[in-house]
């Protein structure tokens, strides 16, 4: 080959490499969060949920609930039932969440004590769910479109590979400043969550322990939610789980929270 020509290729092939690179499609920050938001998880579930409540001396507060999901096409509908210990026996909790962006979730709690179905007001929301460390807002289904979402890097979590998200809310008053969410390529899991307060600084992390694949579904089991400013935590485990079982519409209804199961 000419020596010229030679050099001629090598030059047109060391320029249009750097620029096919460049030229590749990167997921956004958006995208991943919508896969997240997306990810299958059957027509309905059901199953126990144990509770386990953690203070900074290590005491330890068990509650055991049944809980129950169906997905409703444009909503998706949760009802929850604490069965033990006695006082709490008999609370119920429901919360319906909307694909319809900009809709905030609807949520109810129902005391037994008081005998009544009570509505979660948007003020509420900040508060936290039955002594855990979830608030009730962290129970519903945020919608993607309320933040602003940005992928920082990519790295591995338990030989994983994820992607890390930054997602700051574009509501001025929410209660978290920023969340930065380590979610798992290809399973569209989040694997750890971090949650900041309104002062930037960092308030709680979420880790999920242990999730599995149910029929073609993938299914977190075990999470939790550490508020490191408390020094309390709040374990999350899920048996007896359930899939497509044909769980009757009525049962996501304020009459079924005061009757129970």
């Amino acid at each position: 080959m000419n020596s010229k020509k030679h050099f001629s290729v090598i030059f047109i092939a060391a320029f249009l490499l750097p620029l096919a690179i460049f030229g590749q499609e990167t997921i956004s920050g958006l995208e991943i969060i919508q896969k997240v938001y997306n990810r299958p998880t059957g027509e309905d579930q059901e199953g126990t949920l144990t509770m386990t409540l953690i203070n900074s001396r290590g005491d330890q507060r068990v509650r055991e609930i049944k809980q129950y999901i169906k997905d409703f096409g444009k909503e998706e509908k949760k009802i929850m039932f604490f069965i033990a210990p006695a006082d709490v026996r008999n609370t119920s909790f429901m919360n319906w969440s909307y694909d319809e962006e900009g809709r905030d979730d609807d949520q109810w709690i129902y005391l037994p004590a008081l005998k009544r179905v009570k509505r979660i007001s948007s003020d509420s929301k900040s508060d936290y769910f039955m002594g855990s460390d979830f608030t009730y807002d962290d129970l519903g289904d945020r919608h993607p479109s309320e933040d602003t979402h940005k992928l920082l890097r990519e790295e591995e979590i338990d030989g994983q590979p994820c992607y890390v998200v930054e997602s700051i809310p574009k509501e001025e008053d929410y209660m978290y400043s920023r969340t930065v969410t380590w979610i798992i390529k290809n399973k569209w899991i989040g694997l750890k969550k971090e949650f900041y307060d309104e002062d930037g600084e960092h308030l709680k992390t979420l880790s999920v322990k242990e999730y599995e694949k149910i029929k073609e579904y993938w299914i977190i089991t075990n999470s939790q939610m550490q508020n490191v400013q408390k020094e309390h935590t709040t374990d999350m485990k899920l048996a007896d789980l359930k899939i497509d079982t044909g769980i009757p519409d009525t049962w996501f209804t304020e009459r079924m929270m005061k009757r129970g199961i």
